[in-house]
């Protein structure tokens, strides 16, 4: 380990300098960013030769808040998520994991593997008690405001327990994010009616009615986006066809409006009047605003990034992170997961 620790910060973030499509590049000048706005340290992880050429590059000096971790092995895209359990122990997402299991930070960020994150996290942090599947939640804009999506890809086959456990999870990270005491929480199916959807989201919406949670029923598709729901829960297969979908959604949106706006001088115009309106409109599809998806239901904080993260998206991820633990999600969670347990222990007691 290398470079100089600081204790001006509450919180420690650790990040994956070798993970992402536009790695290490965007990494270190992301974490730069977030150095400069942001009251954290940083463990910029990865092979230290090559982040120190990265930072010469951006002609930017190692700041006392940001510390450099070696790890000489890196993770690649098409590895597969137990390489860092198996061949590639010393990679940079395993030695992120590993910090946080030691306390050494309280959280990672990475844009790599998915997969391979996920593994880590859960095997080296472990899981808060009560969770038994982690869930990646994200923040979907709307027309006012924002819905948190989860799952969007942690868990490709979800049981009815596991999808209870995302809801749990969602409505204190949306209570966290949003500022809204009683977040309404809606589980995703083919329509409003209790008797919709499949063999798993019927059995789910009565599991849902017993949490105590602001459950307001089914959510069909155009409720992530119309504002009907604060939180939508459902399987991971299913979220991430959505989050996906919706990116392309919004890129085609921006780029179909920019084609649009310059096929004639009187539209140029147009467009050079109403421009601070489409910025706001870019701001408010653009992924990177949002930082990235927080995995929730393992001990300590984990932020899962778009592959292809820009700098901005990696500041903002940093954000996230150091939000997750300053408001303590973990322990508020694993708090409610207790509470519904024993709720449920009381109930089969009674009936016996």
């Amino acid at each position: 380990m290398s470079g100089e620790g600081s204790s001006r910060a509450p919180y420690r973030i650790a990040l994956d300098a070798m993970g992402g499509d536009h790695a290490p590049r965007e990494i270190v000048r992301g974490a730069l960013l977030a150095a400069a706005e942001y009251p954290v340290d940083i463990l910029l992880v990865g092979r230290e030769e090559v982040i120190r050429a990265e930072l010469a590059a951006a002609s930017a000096e190692l700041p006392p808040s940001i510390e450099i971790v070696d790890a000489r092995e890196v993770v690649e895209m098409d590895d597969t998520a137990l390489a860092p359990l198996r061949r590639k122990r010393n990679s940079s997402v395993r030695v992120c994991a590993n910090l946080v299991g030691e306390g050494r930070a309280a959280a990672f960020v990475s844009a790599g593997n998915t997969g391979a994150t996920w593994t880590s996290a859960k095997a080296v942090m472990g899981m808060i008690e009560g969770v038994s599947r982690p869930a990646l939640a994200a923040i979907v804009p709307r027309l006012h405001g924002h819905t948190l999506l989860l799952d969007v890809g942690a868990n490709v086959d979800s049981k009815p327990n596991h999808l209870r456990e995302f809801a749990v999870m969602g409505h204190f990270y949306a209570q966290m994010v949003f500022g809204i005491a009683e977040p309404r929480v809606g589980l995703l199916s083919n329509g409003e009616e209790e008797g919709k959807g499949n063999e798993l989201t019927r059995e789910v919406f009565q599991v849902l009615k017993d949490t105590g949670l602001n459950f307001i029923g089914n959510a069909e598709g155009r409720d992530v986006y119309n504002g009907n729901a604060d939180v939508v829960v459902c399987d991971g297969f299913i979220g991430n066809v959505v989050l996906k979908a919706s990116e392309a959604l919004g890129e085609m949106i921006r780029r179909t409006l920019r084609e649009e706006l310059t096929r004639s001088l009187l539209r140029r115009i147009g467009a050079a009047i109403s421009r601070s309106a489409f910025d706001d409109l870019k701001k408010r599809l653009d992924y990177s605003e949002y930082g990235g998806a927080p995995l929730l239901g393992v001990r300590g904080g984990c932020v899962v990034c778009h592959g292809r993260s820009s700098a901005k998206a990696i500041k903002n991820a940093i954000r996230v992170a150091a939000d997750f633990v300053q408001n303590d999600i973990g322990t508020k969670i694993q708090q409610k997961i207790g509470e519904l347990h024993s709720r449920e222990t009381a109930g089969l007691l009674a009936t016996r």
